[in-house]
């Protein structure tokens, strides 16, 4: 095959290859020449471009997601490596194996003066799991330990606690030379990590589960996984088992609580140690809603047990007692075996019957409150197509998502790591991109959009991607949550008023535009969306509501259930 006549750079993607780094998303440049030459000419790898490095290093992201394998980003040198960082960062909070490939220029030109070179060594320190400077030309003599040094790396990336790597590459010119070559052998594709539970940590589980009579299970972010799933129904046969879910957890069954802060709004102050757990254990990444955090931390618990490889460190509701390096699977399904202790608790049941109680009462308020952000949230939510992808944008977006019951065959997406604005669009349409059989929504504000325009800026992106825009005239959050709605500085310094069109947007990137302004335009506005033909390009519907009137719409919400 042909390739780079860098023998260290196609020696490195041979390797990449065989340990499942099979995507790469490029974005144009120069000195990164020999690593797209060698990446595009080997039969195994596929290549995209998106030419805006940040929106490059989240699409990246999306299709690690959707691939459940390492995805690469390839950058030229100096100050395009930068322009990944925020997907950097989310990779690593979120546990995606995001492969950074950045082209250098040789270090003795580091800090001379030479174009496009910075010190680029060591600049994702605090959010990569391994780092290393690729040789660009590598002698026989040396393949073993510089093979060995690649697989260490994409391990740290792929097993146990899974998260982004970095490879920087110093190359010296000429940049472009090639030579044909035999398909490399390199090593194979190995993973070390335990999925089981160890006896130790058997006998720390048992000990805190027979403990206890109020038992909570709060499940974070995460990929849909059915032996979780089935786990957990299994343990919500224990009257004394609540599990609390967001949408995000892909976790959906009718014994689970869905909608925590709709239910924690019902909790009256004299209940509040009713529904306090003696023990909590958490699995999955981030959570979203704010109170369960809040009512977490001021709880009187007595054992919070972390499951999984990521974060073993990380005590979100300052009560951790232990973590349990396994999968989450094989800690829940050892339960029901070391449960000796038979209690007469109904925790959680008195969960679920708040639950029910606020399902039956929820209709008649969202049928009877103006429109706004929450009643468009309704009907939008209840349009989205049966098995899609639903991609839910940060700030307000993925709040008022959490406030319905999702659907069992929709799988839900939101960038959670580190719940920027910055890469929504992009990861969606990274995700829509690898998942090209699938139905993909993206549900966005009007400035995470406006944001991440640049996501649009390719020519890969089809039909298969809808984008909805809620714009309520920009920073809709911050009339949310508490303390910016009582300065002087909300409307110029925490809002952000702009006159970007969206429809503008959308005929610079040639995607189809349609517009809703209220609930019956709403409507049909997203039976359009979801069936006109887009020519092979998403389409996006802008919904326009009046951001002086979701405040109040949904405080009003909580309102509503504290008779419940």
């Amino acid at each position: 095959m042909l390739t780079t006549n860098k023998t260290g750079i196609s020696r490195f993607i041979e390797n990449a290859v065989a340990q499942g780094m099979r995507h790469v998303v490029c974005s144009p440049g120069s000195r990164n020449a020999p690593l797209v030459i060698a990446i595009d000419n080997h039969p195994e790898m596929e290549t995209v471009v998106v030419p805006d490095e940040r929106a490059a290093g989240f699409f990246a992201l999306g299709m690690a997601q959707q691939l459940k394998a390492p995805v690469g980003v390839v950058c030229t040198s100096g100050s395009a490596m930068l322009n990944y960082y925020p997907a950097v960062a989310e990779a690593y909070y979120q546990c995606v194996p995001l492969v950074v490939l950045s082209a250098d220029r040789p270090e003795e030109w580091v800090n001379h003066g030479d174009g496009q070179t910075i010190f680029q060594r060591g600049v994702y320190n605090n959010h990569i799991h391994s780092e290393l400077d690729i040789e660009e030309f590598i002698e026989p003599k040396d393949y073993s330990a510089f093979d060995s040094k690649i697989v260490e790396s994409f391990e740290k990336a792929t097993s146990g606690w899974i998260g982004p790597i970095h490879f920087n590459f110093p190359l010296s010119e000429p940049l472009y030379g090639t030579v044909e070559m035999d398909q490399l052998e390199v090593p194979p594709r190995k993973s070390n990590v335990s999925k089981s539970i160890s006896e130790s940590d058997k006998t720390i589980l048992e000990t805190a589960w027979n403990q206890s009579k109020k038992r909570m299970i709060l499940c974070g972010q995460m990929s849909p996984d059915v032996a979780v799933l089935n786990a957990l129904v299994d343990l919500c046969e224990d009257a004394s088992v609540v599990v609390l879910v967001e949408n995000t957890s892909n976790l959906i069954h009718p014994k689970f609580v869905h909608c925590i802060d709709r239910t924690l709004s019902a909790i009256s102050e004299d209940e509040i140690k009713d529904f306090q757990p003696d023990l909590l254990i958490t699995i999955g990444g981030a959570i979203i809603s704010k109170r369960i955090k809040k009512f977490l931390r001021e709880s009187s618990i007595e054992n919070h047990l972390k499951i999984g490889f990521d974060f073993p460190e990380m005590d979100t509701y300052r009560k951790k007692t232990a973590t349990i390096l396994s999968e989450a699977g094989s800690v829940l399904k050892a339960i029901p075996a070391l449960n000796t202790t038979a209690h007469p608790s109904q925790f959680g049941w008195k969960w679920k019957q708040k639950d029910f109680l606020i399902q039956e009462k929820m209709p008649s308020y969202v049928e009877n409150a103006p429109y706004s952000d929450l009643t468009v949230f309704e009907v939008v939510l209840d349009s989205v197509p049966d098995s899609a992808h639903l991609h839910f944008a940060n700030s307000s977006v993925v709040r008022y998502g959490q406030l319905f019951d999702p659907v069992k065959s929709i799988r839900y997406y939101a960038n959670r790591g580190t719940s920027g604005i910055d890469g929504s669009s992009s990861t969606a349409a990274g995700a829509s991109f690898a998942a090209k059989n699938d139905a993909h929504v993206l549900i966005s504000g009007d400035l995470s959009f406006f944001y991440d325009s640049n996501a649009f800026w390719n020519n890969v992106i089809g039909e298969n991607f809808r984008v909805i825009v809620i714009n309520n005239g920009g920073g809709g959050i911050f009339r949310i949550i508490d303390g910016p709605n009582s300065t002087n500085q909300l409307e110029n310094y925490f809002e952000t008023h702009n006159k970007a069109s969206v429809e503008g947007v959308c005929r610079t990137y040639h995607m189809e535009y349609l517009s809703a302004r209220n609930l019956q335009e709403v409507e049909s506005q997203l039976a359009q969306l979801f069936t006109m033909d887009t020519k092979g390009r998403p389409a996006v519907l802008e919904i326009v509501t009046p951001n002086t009137e979701n405040n109040g719409v949904l405080k009003n919400f909580f309102k509503h259930f504290k008779s419940v």
